[in-house]
């Protein structure tokens, strides 16, 4: 017979693990959805063609040996030696420094300010990241 009086009790478990499951595979799927949308360039230029710009690459060794495009230099002369290295190159060229990372901040400051001394304004410091 059927009790009346008895209140009945919901059983939620099945319901809680379907909404997981169902969680779990919206959260797997989102990251491949890929939203496109198509975009219409406008014509370039046939007639120029990008030239890749020389640019100036200096090293620097733990043992503060300076190399400038396969040339050595001096760490006490690198002043002087840089000065008439660049005589006759353009200004506007871009200098990068690659650097040891054992050598002082007081070094790699001093090279820094040779390149600058000599007018090149487009200086950077190379690193790993």
């Amino acid at each position: 017979m059927f009790d009346w009086e008895e209140k009945p009790e919901l059983n939620i478990t099945p319901l809680v693990d379907v909404m997981l499951v169902l969680l779990a595979i919206l959260m797997v799927a989102t990251p491949a959805i890929v939203y496109q949308e198509d975009i219409n360039l406008p014509q370039g230029s046939k007639t120029k063609s990008y030239k890749k710009q020389r640019s100036i690459h200096i090293k620097i060794n733990k043992k503060r040996v300076i190399t400038v495009e396969k040339k050595r230099f001096n760490f006490r002369n690198f002043a002087d030696s840089f000065i008439l290295f660049s005589q006759n190159l353009p200004r506007s060229l871009p200098v990068y420094i690659s650097a040891d990372k054992s050598l002082s901040y007081g070094d790699v400051m001093f090279i820094l300010k040779t390149i600058k001394e000599a007018g090149f304004t487009k200086v950077s410091l190379v690193t790993n990241g």
